[in-house]
């Protein structure tokens, strides 16, 4: 029997420094589905992403249980050929001057710096990339002298080197200038032709476009709303999620916040 899920947590429970951030746990995410988890900071959001990398590891009772690619028993080096994850930590990471050719062909090596031994299939697998996310124009530029929304697109284009089942973007927009916020938001929208699904994490209700398949609201460790995206964002869920007085408007397939009273 087929699995439609690769992730399956059940009453699932984790730590981190004494505090609990994971809070019972239940969550299925199909391998047909492109989600969106929203939640503001310190929601347990960059740590379900950890227990998704295996960084931290939940408890362990009877009553729970932890599958990833259908497997309890969960293969590291299997793990990070099927997911890529892009977080901000990697710009830190980069050469300054390695150019954008370089810098995507480094993921098939898992590095970060110059590949000296190119081969043709690998230079065509870089190609191919840049071609299909529309970014062939910056080969040959310096990382640094990219943009950030650019920066985070090269990024990306790297973590999808590899074709993964899944990709996993951690605040793409954070800290972006509004041009280079669209910029990152429509690159991610035309992944959705590829075959890599996205799970994104974010706190910016921006980024919820019709890619996504599916919202999953979260808050001090714990989902409080789950489902389609015109069932799930109102303003009664979006209330609750920040602690704010709101209203949600769509314009244009974009989701806004308009704050209501202090």
């Amino acid at each position: 029997m087929v699995n439609n899920f690769w992730f399956e947590a059940k009453n699932i429970n984790c730590f981190k420094n004494g505090f609990r951030v994971i809070k019972d746990l239940n969550l299925k995410i199909a391998y047909s589905e492109n989600v969106i988890l929203i939640g503001p900071n310190g929601s347990g959001k960059s740590s379900l992403i950890e227990v998704i990398n295996r960084n931290i590891y939940p408890v362990i009772t009877n009553e729970s249980k932890l599958k990833i690619f259908d497997n309890e028993l969960i293969n590291l080096w299997e793990l990070r050929k099927r997911i890529s994850t892009v977080n901000n930590d990697i710009k830190n990471r980069v050469n300054p001057n390695l150019k954008v050719f370089d810098l995507i062909l480094s993921g098939l090596f898992g590095r970060y710096c110059y590949i000296p031994n190119k081969s043709e299939r690998d230079l065509y697998k870089v190609e191919n990339i840049m071609k299909n996310m529309q970014i062939s124009n910056l080969s040959n530029k310096n990382f640094s002298y990219l943009s950030d929304g650019e920066k985070q697109i090269s990024l990306i284009a790297r973590a999808l080197i590899k074709k993964p089942d899944i990709l996993i973007l951690d605040e793409p927009i954070a800290n972006l200038d509004y041009k280079s916020k669209f910029f990152v938001i429509d690159k991610i929208n035309e992944l959705s032709k590829l075959n890599t699904k996205i799970l994104c994490v974010t706190h910016n209700i921006s980024m919820i476009t019709t890619i996504y398949d599916r919202v999953i609201m979260l808050k001090g460790g714990e989902i409080i709303a789950d489902g389609y995206q015109n069932k799930v964002i109102n303003s009664e869920n979006l209330n609750r999620l920040y602690g704010i007085n709101v209203e949600v408007v769509k314009n244009n397939g974009f989701w806004t916040i308009n704050r209501l009273t202090r």
